[in-house]
């Protein structure tokens, strides 16, 4: 209401019905105010950043159950939060709304809304679907603006009209750049309105860079190269290089190394590795130097043979590294190997295990394995060409084979070192939004510990004001709220107390008023509202015909009253007298007849 400065008004229409006598000598007046939350209250302040009427409705119906009453509403009718308040408050009750603001209607353009995901991904585009708004009585060209600084992302003429008062926009945005972006929606036109606020609307958007660098190493030409390579860049945040390796000088540039049928000329590879520890994943076939393999990695030891051997796959159901689904590997053609004895070394999961004519082997085909924080991948067999092929054969597509590849790239691309703090938030907040920070802290076996301590320390980094707050326990995290924060940029560290383990991260506090968005009271739901209960809404100067009304209304009976007066004993004087007389004459009687 303050910003339809209608404030003062309220408070004087307010005060006017609390106080009124023939008002309160008929009903029992209970006065509350609302914003986000509902509270008794017998003045009124506009400091909530959120309005939401439907709680006025619920906590009516909560506290006053199997009761008969009216309500008088003093609002402009602009809820920001809450469901739908038209059908929340009980039907048997009337509702008289008493509708505060200017309804005349003005020149207005908004934009209602805008929906964008918080995350893209680099080098691709991003969809934002925007809600224009027009209140007006004329036909006119808006233009609609996404701008990034001073740089125009994208520019279009919208037309309104009396009869047209509404336009959704989709549009495609570029991430070209990795990081926070900032950007503004404006919509204007060449008129002049009354509240230009609405107009513009910032939201923000983190461009993530996830692009995969896999080397696809192999010292030989095979089918298998080109269909592991289409497969993985189905992805676009996937990128395969096929090289040999003499050819690598460094594996920095990497995230995934594919080894595809290693031999001696992979030493130098092994042994760069050895330091770097990118995750691996090693396909075997007829070409492929088992004993190198036996010296250069430790996980599986391999006993093979010269003779040539075809594998069936077999899906294992309670593989759980990752979600996936059985594509019919059972019924793809047999992978190429030697034919040998494969026993793992350790504790590796196997996704695939192996069958020779529909005799299970007890071995494994596709395996995955995780020592000391590095992922390795284990495939033992060549032509995998031939599944994708199959696959496509049955299916016309390779979608879900190509999800398949991708996840046993997602697994061993994904950082998965265990953290003992892990902090939950969101990169930016609305202000006057809920600003909630949540985390929680394992101990060494990595269970939830609940008698952990920790706190936060919020810097703004403007004003490098640094403001600290404890976390409070919740059913299975810490959780602290940071309301009330100014737009700008803050960061902040998470510390547990008793460990000294800490987390530090960022956000953006992005200047957003959503009470500033209203240039007009919504008389219309109000009415609506009204009409629902069988009430009447009235406007601010209508306030002495709701008086009356609601005095004349015989489904309201008076309130009966009842005076009690309690006055001490002692304070009736002629009854004490008499009383005293009585004694006296009584004494008098009994001396007289001897009886004393």
């Amino acid at each position: 209401m303050a910003d339809l400065k209608s404030d003062k008004l309220a408070l004087e229409l307010f005060d006017k019905l609390k106080n009124n006598s023939a008002l309160n000598e008929k009903f029992e007046v209970q006065t509350y105010q609302f914003d986000a939350d509902f509270l008794p209250s017998d003045t009124i302040d506009f400091k909530g950043k959120q309005s939401n009427i439907d709680a006025v409705a619920k906590n009516l119906k909560n506290i006053y159950k199997n009761q008969t009453f009216p309500t008088v509403l003093i609002s402009d009718g602009n809820q920001t939060s809450g469901e739908d308040y038209v059908f929340g408050f009980n039907p048997a009750n009337k509702v008289f709304p008493l509708v505060v603001g200017d309804t005349m209607t003005y020149l207005d353009l908004r934009i209602a809304q805008l929906n964008v995901n918080k995350y893209a991904f680099h080098k691709n585009k991003y969809p934002l679907e925007v809600f224009l708004n027009y209140a007006g009585t004329k036909s006119l060209n808006a233009t609609f603006k996404i701008t990034q600084g001073n740089t125009v992302l994208n520019e279009q003429t919208v037309a309104f009209s009396p009869s047209k008062k509404s336009a959704t926009l989709n549009i495609l945005l570029p991430a070209d750049k990795v990081g926070l972006q900032l950007l503004k929606a404006t919509v204007s036109s060449k008129e002049s309105e009354k509240n230009s606020y609405n107009n513009t609307k910032n939201f923000a958007v983190e461009v993530i860079d996830q692009k995969t660098a896999i080397a696809l190493i192999a010292d030989m030409a095979h089918p298998d190269l080109g269909a592991i390579k289409r497969s993985i860049e189905t992805n676009a945040q996937r990128k395969v290089t096929i090289v040999k390796p003499n050819q690598i000088s460094s594996l920095e540039n990497y995230n995934v190394l594919i080894l595809y049928q290693p031999t001696v000329a992979f030493k130098s590879v092994f042994e760069k590795n050895a330091n770097a520890k990118i995750s691996t994943w090693i396909i075997t076939g007829n070409d492929t130097d088992f004993n190198f393999l036996n010296q250069n990695q430790s996980q599986f030891a391999f006993k093979m043979s010269s003779q040539k051997e075809d594998y069936l796959a077999s899906f294992e159901t309670q593989f759980n590294l990752f979600a996936l689904d059985n594509i019919g590997f059972e019924q793809f053609p047999p992978l190429e190997n030697p034919f040998g004895t494969i026993t793992a070394n350790g504790n590796s999961n196997v996704l695939l295990s192996s069958t020779i004519r529909n005799i299970p082997t007890n071995q494994p085909l596709l395996a995955f394995n995780e020592t000391q924080g590095q992922r390795s991948a284990y495939l033992f067999g060549e032509n995998i060409w031939k599944w994708r092929a199959d696959y496509y054969v049955n299916k016309k597509d390779f979608v879900d084979f190509d999800i398949f590849l991708d996840k046993t790239i997602q697994f061993l691309a994904s950082d998965n070192a265990r953290k003992s703090l892990v902090v939950n938030h969101e990169r930016f907040y609305n202000s006057g939004e809920a600003i909630e920070i949540t985390a929680q802290y394992f101990n060494k076996n990595y269970e939830l510990d609940e008698k952990a301590r920790l706190t936060i320390a919020v810097t703004n980094t403007k004003t490098k004001q640094v403001k600290n707050y404890d976390l409070l326990r919740t059913s299975n995290a810490f959780q602290v709220n940071l309301d009330g924060l100014t737009a700008g940029n803050y960061k902040f560290t998470v510390k547990e107390l008793n460990s000294n383990a800490s987390y530090s991260g960022g956000f953006e506090v992005l200047d957003f008023d959503i009470e500033k968005q209203f240039v007009n009271p919504d008389w219309n739901k109000l009415n609506q509202l009204a009409i629902q209960t069988q009430g009447k809404a009235y406007l601010a100067n209508q306030t002495d015909a709701l008086v009356k009304q609601l005095l004349d209304d015989e489904s309201y009976k008076a309130i009966q009253k009842t005076i009690v007066k309690k006055s001490p004993l002692i304070d009736w004087i002629w009854l004490l007298v008499l009383l005293a007389a009585s004694l006296a004459t009584e004494w008098f009687v009994r001396k007289y007849n001897g009886l004393l």
